[in-house]
């Protein structure tokens, strides 16, 4: 029996503590389970090789720099009376590299490959964003002739699978100088790109009231006066959430980077792959590679990341 004045009545969509602790549980292990392979990317990049391949597999060891070593220098070997011949290492790789009877002979490709990723991942997102903000906005406001069939037409170049057209794409680039240019990537991935920003940018302007903009061309602002002042501010969550999705893309495209791309435009998903070591693979320095691969998506969304959930969640519900 309760007591006057006191309701028991709960709300039927807040789930019980129950429901959030079965939820709950199901999202950390979830998270747990994804995180153990970058975990151990991570680790086997402080691994010297004989411990990155060691079975069954080493989760304690004793760090090393090695394979950030390799990944960043060239060596060769020389014999022991040479290195004894050598002045004193100081640095850390020096070190490194002659406890193996090596020295450093440079540095590697990786550095050069790694800022031919972020030239062409960045470059190809802002052009692919630019192109698609303004075909959505004007699938969205004016009436285009054939819209539906054109929209279509434009998602249908996201269901084709690279492999397809990678040779036609081969060999025009082949005739136009654009192989193994930053340019002739940048121009693919926007290319491929723009289709997946119209769509997504076309929801979310289709979601902002026309009022605005007649209010603005009220006032005295001319259409792309008011495109500018008040159509892309209401915008920026659609435009943060739709450049992340296509910097991914960009970022870790590896088809059309093998097949276009072999030394001054050659970005880094190909290139950590053949790293070559002493006897075989070099894991450690594979690893090392891949991990600092890693940090500039993950700052950008991490940096974005309020943007991009307001931006998966818009127009999500309508008042």
């Amino acid at each position: 029996m309760t007591s006057q004045g006191i309701s028991t009545a709960h709300s039927v969509v807040e789930p019980g503590s129950g429901t959030r602790l079965f939820a709950g549980s199901v999202v950390v292990l979830y998270a747990l389970l994804t995180m153990i392979p970058l975990v151990w990317i991570i680790l086997t990049g402080f691994k010297t090789p004989p411990d990155s391949i060691s079975y069954p597999p080493k989760v304690l060891f004793t760090p090393s720099p090695q394979g950030y070593c390799n990944l960043f220098t060239t060596r060769s070997r020389q014999t022991p009376e040479y290195i004894a011949a050598l002045p004193h290492a100081t640095e850390t790789c020096d070190k490194v590299a002659r406890a193996d009877n090596m020295v450093i002979a440079g540095p590697s490709n990786y550095v050069p490959r790694f800022i031919n990723s972020l030239i062409i991942a960045f470059g190809s997102t802002v052009l692919s964003v630019g192109f698609g903000v303004m075909a959505a906005y004007a699938f969205s406001r004016f009436k285009v002739p054939l819209k539906d069939d054109l929209l279509f037409f434009i998602l249908s170049t996201r269901m084709m699978p690279p492999i397809a057209v990678a040779i036609p794409i081969y060999l025009m680039y082949r005739e136009l100088g654009l192989s193994d240019t930053r340019l002739g990537m940048i121009l693919l991935y926007s290319a491929v790109n723009v289709s997946l920003a119209v769509w997504l940018l076309k929801g979310f302007i289709d979601e902002i009231p026309r009022e605005y903009e007649e209010a603005a061309m009220v006032d005295g602002y001319t259409r792309l006066q008011a495109f500018r002042k008040v159509v892309l501010p209401q915008a920026t969550t659609g435009i943060v959430a739709t450049s992340i999705f296509c910097l991914i893309f960009a970022w870790n495209e590896y088809a059309f980077a093998v097949l276009l791309t072999s030394g001054a435009a050659q970005t880094a998903p190909p290139f950590i792959p053949i790293i070559i070591g002493e006897g075989g693979q070099d894991w450690p320095a594979v690893a090392a590679g891949t991990t600092l691969f890693l940090i500039p998506i993950l700052v950008f969304t991490v940096l974005l990341r309020k943007h991009l959930l307001r931006g998966i969640t818009f127009g999500a519900v309508r008042k």
